[in-house]
C-alpha cells in the first residue's frame, strides 16, 4: 500500500458539467499544485491556512488552462489526514483530462477507487465502519437507506461496538492476568460479574444482529413479490402501484410468463416489485418456466401480496396456495382485487373463512383494492410501510452490512461458549482463547486491529475513484 506518494482523481461524477473537482492528497500535493498555481492576488499557496479557498488561473509554462478554486486542507485537518487540494474548474473533459495529465507529469499517481477514503482510516481519520458507511451513503437511492448510512457514518454504530469491546477486554486483561499468577491461585476476574456481562453482551450483539434484517431491506430495497392465480390482477397492480404500463393487461391467462421489476420509493423506502406468473397448473413449457421462477421470487422475498379475485377462486384454494407459499422469513398480505366489480369491500364469508384459517401462523392483514382506485393504492402502500417499520427491533442502531452481521454472529458465539466454558468450571486459559475470539470479531467490524490487505482491497474496491 502506498502512502508516501501523491494521488490525484476526478472526485466529481465523469463526463461534461458546469464545474468538476479534482482532488490531490498527499505530502507533495500542496508544492505540485503551487507550482501551477497563479492567485489573482499573487499569493503563494504554500503560505496558506488550512480550509481556505484561492482563485486564480491553472498554467503549464505560460499556456493557461482554466480558471479555477483551489480549496486547500493541510494534515490532519483534512478528510484524508494528509494534505488535501481540491480544485474546482469548469466541466469540459478536456479541462478535466488537462488537469489531471498536468500533475501526473510532475509525479501524482492516478487514485485507486476508494484509495482517499482508505487513507483516512489508515491515517485513524474513521474507522472501517464509518468507511464502509461512506460507500452506503454514495449509494444510497432512499431516504431510510440515507439515514441509516449516515449514522453509522457518525459513528453510532462503532461506538455500540467499542462499548461491547471494551467491556471484553478489560475481562480478558483480568482472565490473562491470572495465567501469569496460576501457581499462586489467584482470582482478579470475579466469575459472577463475568457472567452478568456475557449475558448482557448476548443481548445486546443478538438485537444488533437481529435488526440487519431491517437495516439490509432498508439499503437493498425490500423485495416484494407479487403472486396469484392468472388474471387476479397482478400486472394491473404492478401498473398502478408505478403509475404506468409496465406490465402486459389481458383477459387471457398467463400473459406474464416471466418476473418483471422495477423498484420504487414510498415514503422515504425502496421497494422492489416483482409481478410474477401466475400460478396454476399447466402443460405449457414456456408458463411452467416462468411459474417456477415466480416460486423462486417469492422464496427470496420478503413482502409477498397475494391476490385473488372472489369470482375466480374458492377459499379453499387461497388457503391452499398460501400454505404451499409460506417461510418463516416471508410477510404475506393477502390482497382482494377488482371490488369495484362489486361495489367496494364489505364483510363476506370467503374472507372470513380465508382469515379464520389463516390469520396468525400465515398471515394478519386482509385488505382490498381496485387497481383504478387511487384511494385503495394509498392505503395497500400505507400497510407495506407498517409491515417494514414492524421489521425494526428495539435497537437505536441499524445493522445493514453483511460482514458486520458475520461478525457479530461469530463474536455471539465465541460468547456463547464462554457462557458454557463458566457453567462447566473451564480454566482461564481456555476461558481466555473464546473470549480473544469474541474480541477478534467485534474489532474486524472496526479495524480496531489490523485488518487482512485481501479484506481491505474487497471493501475499498467497491468505492467509486476520488472517493
Amino acid at each position: 500500500m502506498h502512502q508516501n506518494d501523491t494521488i490525484i482523481a476526478l472526485a466529481t461524477p465523469s463526463g461534461a458539467g458546469a464545474i468538476a473537482v479534482i482532488r490531490l492528497s498527499g505530502p507533495k500535493s500542496i508544492p505540485m499544485v503551487d507550482a501551477c498555481f497563479k492567485s489573482i492576488h499573487a499569493k503563494t499557496l504554500e503560505s496558506q491556512n488550512t480550509h481556505t479557498i484561492h482563485l486564480g488561473h491553472l498554467l503549464e509554462g505560460s499556456r493557461v488552462i482554466d480558471e479555477v478554486l483551489v480549496s486547500l486542507f493541510r494534515n490532519p485537518q483534512s478528510y484524508t489526514g494528509e494534505d488535501v487540494v481540491e480544485i474546482s474548474c469548469h466541466g469540459s473533459l478536456y479541462i478535466q483530462q488537462e488537469i489531471i495529465q498536468l500533475f501526473i507529469r510532475q509525479g501524482c499517481r492516478s487514485a485507486q477507487p476508494g484509495e482517499f477514503t482508505l487513507r483516512a482510516f489508515l491515517n485513524a481519520k474513521i474507522d472501517l465502519s464509518q468507511a464502509e458507511a461512506v460507500a452506503d451513503l454514495i449509494a444510497s437511492e432512499s431516504q431510510a437507506a440515507h439515514e441509516v448510512a449516515m449514522k453509522q457514518m457518525r459513528g453510532g454504530f462503532s461506538s455500540e461496538i467499542e462499548k461491547l469491546r471494551q467491556k471484553l477486554i478489560d475481562f480478558t486483561a483480568l482472565i490473562e492476568l491470572e495465567l501469569d499468577f496460576s501457581e499462586e491461585d489467584v482470582e482478579f476476574a470475579n466469575r459472577t460479574e463475568l457472567e452478568k456481562l456475557l449475558i448482557d453482551l448476548q443481548s445486546k450483539l443478538k438485537i444488533l444482529a437481529d435488526s440487519f434484517a431491517y437495516g439490509n431491506v432498508l439499503k437493498e430495497g425490500v423485495p416484494v413479490a407479487i403472486a396469484g392465480k392468472p388474471n387476479a390482477g397482478k400486472s394491473s397492480l404492478l401498473n398502478a402501484l408505478f403509475n404506468e404500463e409496465k406490465a402486459i393487461v389481458s383477459d387471457i391467462a398467463g400473459t406474464t410468463r416471466d418476473a418483471i421489476e422495477d423498484t420504487l420509493v414510498i415514503n422515504g423506502i425502496k421497494y422492489r416489485f416483482i409481478d410474477t406468473a401466475g400460478l396454476r397448473e399447466t402443460s405449457d413449457k414456456i408458463e411452467s418456466i416462468g411459474i417456477n421462477r415466480a416460486k423462486e421470487k417469492i422464496a427470496n422475498a420478503k413482502i409477498l401480496l397475494y391476490l385473488f379475485d372472489r369470482k375466480d377462486s374458492t377459499p379453499e384454494e387461497v388457503i391452499e396456495a398460501v400454505k404451499s407459499l409460506h417461510h418463516d422469513q416471508l410477510t404475506i398480505l393477502l390482497v382482494e382485487t377488482k371490488i369495484d366489480q362489486y361495489g367496494g369491500f364489505f364483510e363476506n364469508d370467503f374472507n372470513t373463512q380465508v382469515m379464520n384459517e389463516l390469520r396468525g401462523t400465515y398471515t394478519h392483514a386482509l385488505t382490498a383494492i381496485s387497481c383504478f382506485e387511487e384511494n385503495s393504492i394509498r392505503s395497500l402502500k400505507g400497510q407495506l410501510e407498517w409491515e417494514v417499520n414492524e421489521m425494526k427491533n428495539s435497537s437505536s442502531v441499524v445493522v445493514s452490512n453483511s460482514r458486520h452481521y458475520d461478525a457479530m454472529i461469530r463474536a455471539l458465539s465465541a460468547i456463547q461458549s464462554v457462557q458454557q466454558g463458566l457453567n462447566t468450571n473451564l480454566s482461564g486459559d481456555l476461558l481466555a482463547l473464546d473470549l480473544k475470539d469474541a474480541l477478534l470479531a467485534l474489532s474486524e467490524i472496526t479495524g480496531a486491529i489490523e485488518v487482512d490487505k485481501d479484506i481491505l482491497g474487497t471493501i475499498f474496491g467497491k468505492f467509486c475513484i476520488g472517493k
